[in-house]
């Protein structure tokens, strides 16, 4: 099976249902920001791995990125045409498994009294990258809530996940023993 079909090339895409629109369009603009929040993700895992000792499990940032693969099938779904599929969805307990992330990385963490210049070690520096990506896409998210459905919890998760990506960048540079830049 070849990868190209060609049918984009008229700057058109197929959403969940068949529906084409514009690759131009703020549903495409929030589910391709999900998709690189997901690489960028993919990146930091990955630079994780160098330190000493992981600031977070492989295990973790795959389930993130599953969910927001999740998303981006939510977000590529209309679903005022086309009912989003149940794997798609987006639950109250993925939130609250979000929450309790943070709160297992939170411990030993210097005590948070300043805003924190974004870098330090690569791993957090790839970190912080996707966090503002995170912050992005939840951006282009509530716009697209003003034009049409999204589906409940995709803003919340996104919202949380940028909380989980700022405390993982500093677990990051707490491990790798790098100190963090305040910003004064």
């Amino acid at each position: 099976m070849k990868i190209y079909t060609k049918t984009g090339d008229d700057g058109t895409t197929s959403l969940v249902g068949g529906k084409r629109v514009s690759k131009s369009c703020r549903r495409l603009e929030a589910y391709g920001t999900v998709d690189e929040l997901s690489s960028y993700l993919g990146l930091a895992e990955s630079l994780m791995a160098s330190l000493p000792s992981a600031p977070e499990s492989a295990g973790n940032i795959r389930w993130i990125q599953r969910k927001l693969f999740c998303i981006g099938g939510a977000l590529a779904t209309d679903a005022v045409t086309t009912p989003v599929p149940d794997s798609c969805r987006v639950t109250a307990d993925d939130v609250e498994c979000l929450e309790q992330m943070i709160d297992a990385l939170q411990p030993g963490l210097p005590e948070h009294r300043s805003f924190i210049l974004p870098g330090g070690c690569t791993a957090a520096s790839a970190v912080h990258v996707a966090r503002t990506v995170c912050r992005r896409a939840e951006r282009l998210v509530i716009c697209l809530q003003q034009e049409t459905q999204v589906p409940e919890n995709v803003a919340v998760f996104l919202n949380r996940l940028s909380d989980y990506l700022f405390v993982l960048a500093r677990k990051a540079n707490q491990v790798s023993g790098t100190e963090e830049i305040l910003w004064k």
